[in-house]
């Protein structure tokens, strides 16, 4: 089986931690069951970092499934055609998880509709930590995602805007980026940003005139400043000039939802335009 999952955009500027957008810029993952052993075949984005073994992120997602399936297979033999840049914000690691998930239910006989969607955003949810980026990854489009007790949930909406994402060479961890976040933030700037985050749903799913005023953050962008100075810079720059820019997840990657940008783009960075991708992770081909 060969699955396609889309890259994603988590927080889109005021909705930390639960607003997501796919991005159609796609990993192609392709499985097979084998009469034994491990096969794993990278190319592209993260070829030469990424492991070949069982802690591979796909196949931890795809042990996984077949674990709740009840199939683990004798063996498996792994292609991932990589195209989303990894550690710059832009859901490689729940593209892993979430392609993985996918792969290894269309591999089962029945397994879709023995773990649907929902069940497949939860085990997504356990395997990465939080749910926005793998909502969006799994669902497509603009999707808001929460927790209800431990149980990840999800709305899927439909959103056509211009995306440009500006990706610079070096890559900021997850980790780091969060590590940099205060245990408490003032009152006004969470009532603030809850304002926001309500403005950017409308503004994406029809009034896109209020995105430069929907997309202020006061909750996460300025404290991870000092881990990407450079991308911090550029949105500012962006919004200063009318341009509704953000830090795409934890960063560094840029996002601004405008076209022509060209033109701003700092040397040795990587301008990519790109529509929204209206499906998540789907079978492509069996």
């Amino acid at each position: 089986m060969k699955v396609a999952v889309p890259a994603s955009s988590a927080n889109l500027g005021p909705g930390f931690d639960a607003l997501g957008l796919a991005l159609d810029l796609h990993d192609q993952l392709t499985g097979e069951i084998t009469d034994g052993g491990l096969e794993v075949v990278v190319e592209g984005e993260g070829a030469d970092d990424v492991p070949r073994d069982e802690s591979h992120l796909v196949v931890r997602a795809m042990r996984s499934t077949f674990d709740v399936l009840g199939e683990q297979p004798a063996g498996l033999r792994l292609t991932c055609r990589n195209a989303i840049p990894h550690a710059r914000g832009l859901g490689s690691s729940s593209a892993a998880i979430v392609g993985g998930i996918v792969l290894a239910r269309a591999l089962v006989d029945g397994g879709s509709e023995r773990l649907d969607d929902a069940a497949a955003l939860q085990l997504a949810h356990e395997l990465e930590g939080h749910p926005d980026n793998v909502a969006a990854a799994l669902l497509g489009g603009l999707t808001i995602a929460w927790l209800d007790g431990d149980r990840a949930v999800a709305q899927r909406l439909d959103t056509s805007v211009p995306v440009t994402v500006l990706v610079p060479p070096e890559p900021v961890s997850t980790e780091v980026a969060r590590d940099l976040l205060p245990a408490d933030v003032p009152h006004a700037d969470a009532a603030a940003n809850a304002g926001r985050a309500a403005l950017l749903v409308a503004a994406l799913t029809g009034a896109p005139e209020h995105l430069l005023a929907a997309t202020d953050d006061r909750l996460h962008q300025s404290y991870r400043a000092s881990a990407m100075p450079d991308s911090y810079s550029l949105v500012r720059a962006l919004r200063a000039r009318n341009v509704p820019a953000v830090i795409s997840g934890a960063g560094p990657t840029v996002l601004a939802f405008a076209r022509g940008l060209e033109h701003v783009a700092p040397d040795g960075w990587e301008l990519k335009e790109l529509a929204v991708a209206a499906r998540g992770a789907h079978v492509v081909e069996a």
